[in-house]
């Protein structure tokens, strides 16, 4: 499962774009696909973006001494709308007779088909298949006098989740969708110059003071004269991705206020007191569960080990050359500690399951190990319904909980004992305290209330509800 994109961006700091590597390299986790940076020059545009790693692209330190001024943004992607083309990788940078304009995006629209089909009878020409460009041309089309209050029209018009970061030649803009799906927060660094970010541990790799987050409906302006905070609607409903908390964030980002490594601590907690066992001991995935399997051991009194180890060397380009490695990928990224599992009665803790082929692998590895016994226990409810605001799972048909019951999946992953945490204990151990229908959450995954209409992705969601069990 991935989440597609960071974003990030500065103004203010004469090394702008060398801020910004940096914070985005704090941000790499959420897109390796590829990355981009677009720098001000006292109102000239420069970018580079290119296909690979952060330091992969700019592995030739020539690429950011070109990127000179004192503003800058950048983008880190995983593609869930558009191929992995070059010509998809952000910033986007456009050159108008009257203007420059460069636009990074995280999420998905969910409008987006109808919103380019329109605007390509108009006559509108788009250079990239992903959705972000959309906002670029409604902007043009905009009659509005400002380049502010074209921006906030062309908000309106977007529907999904989305957090953009636009610069001109003056300033830096950074908007959040009315339900904010994903995380945007703005800090201050120690000459003044603000960031924006996708995570406040990027503001933690440039010595930066966190602000404030940036709020559903928001646009913020950033120019030479400071921080202006505006809005481009009052509809809001706040519903932060459950996901952010569960399994994308680092555990060292707060979201909403909510430090991510206490929310899935407390996951671990609330999941040991649903769901107890007997065992040796408790070990996790690493690393997004190792949160998760703390607290399930703090709370059950059974000791943490380190039953798995990860590979840290095998990233996205690693050569699987015969099908059986293929099929056999996960022993390339982990390993059983036989000496610490062997005989032992364990309990696995990981963080989400989506097709299931990864948890049936890891408990095989287990006994393959010598553990007596494994009892998986999962930190999060049964994902059982698509994504549509910037997750890469668009159908049912890619999620084993969609269409096996939980003995089902137990009987499927040869562990001995499988639980879920329920979505009570989800949003407990989240904390979050906005008003219902949604708590502040969207929980759409695991229960199919989306908090908004679906539009494009209609007809294919109710598809979806309709299909037969899945081969998996």
């Amino acid at each position: 499962m991935n989440e597609e994109c960071g974003i990030f961006g500065v103004w203010g700091h004469e090394s702008a774009a060398r801020v910004t590597y940096f914070g985005l390299h704090n941000l790499q986790h959420r897109g390796q696909e590829g990355a981009g940076i677009v720098s001000n020059e006292e109102g000239y545009l420069h970018g580079y973006r290119g296909l690979g790693l952060l330091s992969e692209v700019f592995s030739n330190e020539k690429r950011l001494d070109k990127l000179r001024g004192d503003g800058a943004i950048g983008h880190v992607r995983y593609a869930t709308s558009g191929n992995g083309h070059v010509d998809n990788i952000q910033p986007f940078l456009f050159r108008f007779y009257d203007s420059q304009v460069s636009l990074a995006h995280n999420g998905n629209l969910t409008n987006a088909k109808t919103l380019r089909r329109e605007l390509e009878e108009e006559g509108a020409i788009f250079h990239s298949s992903s959705d972000t460009e959309i906002l670029m041309h409604l902007i043009r089309k905009s009659t509005k006098e400002t380049f502010l209050d074209r921006l906030k029209e062309s908000l309106n018009l977007v529907k999904g989740g989305f957090a953009y970061i636009l610069m001109t030649e003056d300033a830096i803009y950074a908007a959040l969708d009315p339900n904010g799906f994903r995380p945007l927060s703005i800090g201050q660094m120690k000459n003044k110059a603000y960031v924006v970010a996708s995570e406040t541990c990027a503001l933690e790799a440039i010595g930066a003071t966190f602000v404030r987050d940036v709020q559903p409906g928001e646009v913020v302006i950033i120019n030479d004269k400071g921080l202006t905070i505006d809005v481009f609607t009052t509809q809001t409903q706040p519903a932060i991705c459950s996901m952010e908390y569960i399994y994308f964030a680092r555990p060292d980002s707060n979201i909403a206020g909510v430090n991510v490594h206490t929310a899935r601590k407390n996951m671990g907690r609330n999941l040991a007191k649903e769901a107890p066992i007997e065992a040796d001991m408790v070990i996790g995935v690493p690393n997004s569960s190792l949160s998760a399997a703390s607290g399930y051991a703090e709370y059950s009194g059974i000791p943490y080990e380190l039953g798995l180890v990860k590979n840290q060397y095998v990233g996205r380009t690693f050569i699987q050359p015969t099908q059986e490695l293929r099929e056999q990928g996960v022993r390339m990224k982990l390993s059983a500690v036989r000496g610490v599992v062997e005989g032992k009665r364990v309990i696995l803790v990981d963080d989400s399951i989506v097709r299931g082929t990864t948890s049936r692998r890891i408990v095989q590895l287990l006994k393959e190990a010598g553990a007596k016994e494994v009892h998986l226990r999962i930190a999060s409810p049964p994902l059982k319904f698509p994504c549509f605001y910037g997750i890469d799972i668009k159908t049912r048909k890619e999620l084993i909980a969609a269409d096996l019951s939980i003995d089902e999946m137990n009987a499927r992953f040869g562990s001995d004992s499988l639980a879920f945490l329920s979505e009570d204990g989800l949003i407990r151990a989240i904390g979050l305290t906005f008003d219902a229908p949604y708590t502040g959450l969207c929980m759409s995954y695991f229960n199919g209330d989306y908090p908004t209409p679906l539009y494009d992705y209609e007809d294919e969601y109710q598809a979806s509800l309709k299909d037969r069990k899945s081969n998996f």
